[in-house]
């Protein structure tokens, strides 16, 4: 399945069980997740890859520094992943 649709999937889910979901498409931060989900004072981020495929290392780097701000990051190819 393609990243994109596994992405659609994800975001439809979320935002049905009350989650404003962001999709990041170009920040000032390399490496920053594909989605920030919102909801009742939570932020999560998600990246999203293709079945067979992990984090780059400057996405794992990323990842690391957002956690220990305390923030959940996440990273699926499941497209019936949810939190």
């Amino acid at each position: 399945m393609l990243e994109s649709k596994t992405q659609k999937k994800i975001r439809i889910a979320h935002e049905k069980d009350g989650w404003l979901v962001v999709k990041l498409i170009q920040t000032t931060m390399n490496g920053i997740p594909d989605l920030m989900l919102l909801k009742a004072g939570r932020v999560v981020f998600v990246e999203i890859k293709r079945v067979g495929e992990k984090p780059s290392p400057l996405q794992e780097y990323v990842h690391s520094q957002i956690r220990k701000k305390g923030i959940d990051v996440f990273w699926t190819s499941n497209p019936e992943f949810h939190l």
